[in-house]
């Protein structure tokens, strides 16, 4: 399947997940989270403001900040994405493509930060199909010491998502 088609498949399914779903798997995905190596050796999480039918992450961060790690959330600068660390997960506003990004904060520039990798769809060897901007793939070649984990519903693991030399994948995937 091409990456147009698998996106446009992805969507649907997320369109039609319930709220009540979205929530139970979503919680069902911090708790595995919060078991990795990687998050437990983090004392940084870069994670982003979900959109649409996306994991739930908003709680998950919450339980980041509670647990003394610093949380950062990205936004988007002269075509390039950087996190800016946070102290409130509401301060945020309308940025780029609509997506909420955080009105303030410090640039976060810790090199060993667990960053959440948004997408549509992910396989077995880490391959995430994104939603096409490439920002993620365009950090993570400028600070590639960074370890990453993906979030996601079990519908959106598929066999194989198609890749270029440019993409690159997950360290690991977790999904509910």
């Amino acid at each position: 399947m091409d990456k147009r088609a698998l996106r446009a498949r992805i969507r649907a399914e997320k369109r039609a997940m319930s709220v009540e779903a979205m929530e139970a798997k979503s919680a069902a995905l911090g708790r595995l989270l919060t078991e990795t190596p990687e998050y437990r050796a983090a004392s940084a999480v870069y994670g982003y403001y979900p959109c649409n039918q996306e994991v739930r992450l908003l709680p998950i961060l919450g339980l980041a900040m509670a647990q003394g790690k610093r949380v950062a959330l990205p936004r988007i600068v002269d075509g390039e994405m950087i996190f800016l660390y946070v102290t409130d997960l509401t301060r945020v506003a309308p940025g780029f493509g609509g997506i909420p990004e955080p009105t303030e904060g410090e640039r976060a520039r810790d090199p060993r930060a667990l960053v959440l990798l948004p997408g549509l769809a992910f396989d077995s060897a880490g391959r995430r199909l994104g939603y096409g901007g490439g920002f993620y793939d365009r950090f993570l070649a400028l600070e590639p010491e960074h370890p990453t984990v993906a979030l996601c519903y079990d519908f959106q693991m598929v066999p194989e998502v198609p890749a270029e030399a440019h993409d690159l994948p997950a360290g690991r995937v977790l999904w509910a």
